[in-house]
């Protein structure tokens, strides 16, 4: 069965690893690869509160989504984990080559994972992978 938190419930959890990482609590495996994502993440700290919870952010006001954007880092540390799709792994090596920056090439990735999502969205189809490592492979470079 797959665990498909509510928005409410994932930011929740982002919140509580934050909270567990200030206090020295332990952490389990999936706390700790968010809270990896955390720490690269400072600009966001702020909003790792229970008053942000229920706060949106309009894209069309130039708000970039803290929540989402860590749910997107997240999604790629776990397709990296088990190169799902199939080929994300050495697309997403051909990305660090290019940008010689690790967090650079996850943020390309979630230009592509965006990409896939929209349009299936407006699509109003499953997600097809093909997009999204289409994308990759364009930001990759001619070798890919």
């Amino acid at each position: 069965m797959l665990f498909t938190p509510s928005r409410d419930e994932a930011r929740r959890f982002f919140i509580a690893v934050w909270q567990k990482h200030q206090t020295g609590q332990p952490l389990a495996d999936l706390e700790r690869m968010t809270l990896a994502i955390l720490l690269d993440h400072p600009e966001y700290h702020r909003y790792l509160v229970e008053d942000q919870v229920d706060h949106d952010w309009r894209p069309e006001h130039g708000e970039t989504n803290p929540f989402l954007h860590i749910g997107m880092h997240l999604a790629i540390e776990e397709q990296l984990s088990i190169d799902q799709p199939p080929g994300i792994r050495p697309l997403y090596q051909a990305l660090c080559q290019a940008l010689a920056d690790e967090h650079a090439a996850r943020h390309e990735m979630m230009d592509g994972l965006a990409e896939m999502i929209w349009q299936a969205q407006r699509n109003r189809t499953a997600p097809d992978p093909a997009i999204y490592l289409e994308v990759l492979r364009k930001k990759a470079g001619p070798r890919q």
